[in-house]
């Protein structure tokens, strides 16, 4: 492998890993958050900080590289640019990308960790690997080879058991799935398949269209089924008590889970294969139970060791190509 792809696949894995590291946090700020804020006002909330922060990213990248360009006035202008200029046909192919992604998979994510628990949020969501896999044979027509079949089940089985480290000796209502939590259950079945699919389209798109562009227009393709729902539900049940805590999950999620964390899961998807790229997902049960135990003081069993050992071995497996 030369090493620039090397260090190419490098930067690809550990995009998705913080991008995920982030996650691992996110579903019980979500579930805190709304409580006060309904589902897609909070989607709404989020992609409108995530637009407004990546606005200012690229108005900077643009202002630095046109610094760049008027530095070699007169010598070799550099052909290279960060940011692209988008075709219509790329805005809309990227937007109905944003669609799948930030209006469709983001509501079933949301609603589903409503109805149901943020454990089953992180347990039925960590499926989304295999999912992935499966739409990047259809779609990409990427081989499902044995080494990436291979570091899929140690990295599942990895999951497995972070899982059922997590749940050994608690209340069996943080990781539970009853008749009442069915239709919860179910939606986060459909925000793991439709956010596969939209990872996948993701590294489609970048190939034409560079990932802080196509992450901005794939914000705005999530609002105009946000947008309508978030007006529904401040009709119907309005909003709780806002307080200084509530704001400071709602920036987190908009600025850090959106903006920060989606632009390195795109990232990810662009400088690897969509197979690859998948398996950084696992690293958000780990985390997720990781700062259980700092902030919660939840035990580190052997099995949670164990398991985070499986998900790196998938990693180190995928790396090699």
């Amino acid at each position: 492998m030369p090493e620039s792809a090397g260090k190419n696949r490098l930067w690809g894995i550990l995009a998705g890993l913080t991008a995920t590291a982030i996650w691992g946090g996110m579903y019980v700020v979500s579930k805190v958050v709304m409580e006060v804020v309904p589902p897609f006002s909070l989607i709404t909330l989020r992609l409108a900080l995530g637009i407004v922060t990546l606005l200012i990213v690229r108005l900077f990248v643009v202002r630095h590289a046109a610094k760049r360009s008027d530095a070699t006035q007169g010598g070799l202008r550099s052909t290279s640019s960060t940011t692209t200029n988008v075709t219509r046909k790329q805005f809309w192919q990227v937007f109905g990308v944003g669609v799948i992604g930030y209006g469709i998979s983001l509501g079933f994510q949301f609603v589903g960790t409503n109805l149901s628990t943020a454990a089953n949020g992180s347990l039925v969501t960590s499926a989304t690997p295999a999912f992935i896999l499966l739409f990047a044979a259809i779609i990409l027509k990427e081989k499902i080879t044995p080494r990436r079949l291979l570091a899929l089940i140690s990295a599942t089985l990895g999951v497995a058991a972070v899982i059922a480290s997590s749940s050994s000796g608690v209340d069996p209502r943080t990781n539970q799935f009853s008749s009442a939590l069915f239709l919860g259950n179910l939606i986060l079945v459909a925000a793991a398949l439709t956010w596969a699919l939209y990872s996948v389209l993701m590294r489609k798109v970048t190939r034409d269209v560079d990932v802080l562009s196509a992450s901005l227009i794939a914000f705005a393709g999530g609002l105009p089924v946000s947008v309508p729902l978030g007006a529904w539900e401040a009709a119907a049940q309005g909003y709780g008590v806002i307080t200084p805590g509530i704001i400071g999950g709602i920036l987190f999620l908009g600025i850090i889970s959106t903006a920060l964390a989606m632009y390195l899961w795109n990232t990810a998807f662009a400088r690897l294969e969509a197979g690859a790229a998948s398996l950084t997902f696992f690293a958000q049960p780990v985390v997720g139970t990781a700062l259980g135990a700092f902030f919660l003081g939840e035990k580190i069993t052997p099995l949670f060791i164990v398991g985070g050992v499986l998900i790196g071995i998938g990693l180190v497996i995928s790396s090699k190509g």
